[in-house]
């Protein structure tokens, strides 16, 4: 064998030894890195299970249910006050209701005018979403005292009441863009403005699974992340 052949041959055999060497070490490496996966992912299993057995979540789980239920006694209480609907009143009873709560919108109407039958719609509808502020209705000409009283001049009119206080009010439609097909949320706006009604706290009932909801978020995110401290498995390298 001449020496050229000779040369290409040992050549050919070193870049074989070589290709093989590498080929173990890919394999070694892979199977390191495919046991560091195992691990990581047994470690995210256990720290997800411990989550979801966190007795801290269980407690806020426990006084979310107690805030819930006292919430709705609450709500239950106020809706047996008028709460939540639009409620008529007679001069009477008007002075005690605007003074035993603690924000109310009031409403002078008269029967037969047709703005006010439209207000008392749109009013009806924000009762229901703005269920801490009383809303009621009176008919002016069946309450000559307060009319005077309070100077109501022009109907429909809205005086807003905080602890028995007038403190505000909306004469009319001009504020409303003095047309009869405003929509509520034009109404609304103008309530909220004047601190006449309040934006509603998150309903109770779209919050009962709120915690558990969390803990499903946290498992399910450190999962894909794999967001968790490093166990002993994870501390080994690769170049040691």
């Amino acid at each position: 064998m001449d020496g050229g052949k000779f040369r290409d041959t040992m050549h050919s055999l070193n870049y074989g030894t070589v290709m093989e060497a590498a080929a173990r070490n890919y394999m070694e490496e892979k199977t390191r890195e495919d046991a560091h996966a195992k691990a990581r992912a047994r470690a995210r299993v256990l720290d997800a299970k411990e989550l979801c057995e966190d007795p801290d979540l269980e407690d806020i789980h426990r006084e979310r249910v107690q805030a819930m239920k006292e919430a709705q006694e609450r709500r239950m209480t106020m809706e047996r006050t008028g709460h939540g609907t639009l409620t008529e009143v007679d001069e009477k009873e008007f002075l005690p209701e605007v003074t035993t709560t603690h924000r109310v919108v009031a409403h002078f109407y008269h029967q037969e005018f047709e703005r006010c039958r439209i207000m008392d719609k749109h009013l009806s509808a924000l009762a229901k979403k703005f269920f801490d502020t009383k809303f009621i209705k009176i008919s002016a000409p069946d309450a000559p005292f307060f009319v005077t009283k309070l100077q109501v001049k022009v109907l429909p009119c809205l005086i807003f009441f905080k602890d028995g206080v007038a403190f505000d009010r909306l004469v009319g439609f001009e504020e409303l863009g003095g047309k009869d097909d405003y929509p509520t949320a034009k109404l609304e706006r103008i309530l909220l403005k004047a601190d006449a009604v309040v934006q509603p706290e998150k309903n109770e009932s779209d919050s009962e699974d709120e915690v558990e909801e969390i803990r499903r978020e946290a498992m399910s995110r450190m999962m894909r992340t794999g967001g968790f401290k490093a166990n002993s498995d994870d501390e080994d390298s690769d170049f040691d």
